[in-house]
């Protein structure tokens, strides 16, 4: 009796599935539509785990990206955290460096003069030259050059007289209370048996608020795209 059931139940698997096996015979691959239903159904399926899987392993790869970028960050992090490190141990010291900083270009400030000095300076430039006896052949200052925060002023000078008097007069300019550099100086015999020499004076004066302001605005203006080039 039990050896008839075994058999019976065998039989109706093996039909199944030959009816299962026989829907997958003789398919149409140009339409799918009139597949029977179990050919539909695992196409489903087999599209849904293909689907599934592709986006799993996008998934993995661009966190796999993220995690190298992130990699090659490290050190360039490890770095930026040592400096600051370093910097918030000595932050006193550097505070301190910062102060000593600011008096030192508060005292350069100081030597340059401002527009109405300008007029008293080349006094002085003057008055340095016939301090030492030279004879001033030519003082003529040149057009004013704005730079970002300070203004220059070149000055051609020619100047006549003996050589240790015109070491004097170079001297005499350097220790003046504002900055004057002297530049291109080309010294030749003069006709009495002097000497003369040329030289470019330059002075400097910072610039008002007002003009600092013109200057920055100048310089946003030109940094736009597009913009002319000078």
């Amino acid at each position: 009796m039990a050896t008839s059931k075994s058999s019976t139940l065998g039989f109706e698997l093996t039909s199944l599935f030959d009816q299962a096996a026989g829907q997958f015979r003789n398919l149409n691959v140009n339409e799918p539509g009139q597949w029977p239903t179990l050919p539909k159904l695992s196409l489903w399926i087999l599209s849904v785990v293909l689907v599934i899987v592709a986006g799993w392993f996008a998934l993995l790869s661009a966190s796999q990206d993220e995690l190298d970028s992130a990699r090659a960050k490290e050190p360039d992090l490890k770095v930026q955290y040592r400096s600051r490190l370093a910097q918030a141990v000595n932050l006193a010291e550097l505070r301190k460096q910062k102060l000593q900083v600011q008096e030192y270009v508060t005292q350069l400030e100081k030597q340059l003069p401002g527009k109405a000095d300008m007029d008293a300076l080349l006094s002085d430039i003057n008055q340095a030259g016939l301090g030492r006896g030279l004879l001033f052949e030519l003082f003529r200052p040149g057009t004013i050059q704005v730079k970002d925060y300070y203004a220059e002023l070149p000055i051609n000078i020619r100047v006549s007289g003996r050589y240790h008097d015109l070491g004097a007069f170079t001297a005499d300019v350097a220790n003046l209370s504002r900055i004057v550099t002297l530049h291109n100086l080309n010294i030749l015999p003069a006709r009495d048996g002097s000497l003369a020499m040329d030289a470019i004076a330059r002075t400097y004066r910072y610039l008002d608020a007002a003009e600092v302001a013109q200057q920055r605005k100048a310089s946003q203006a030109a940094a736009k795209p597009g913009a002319p080039k000078p």
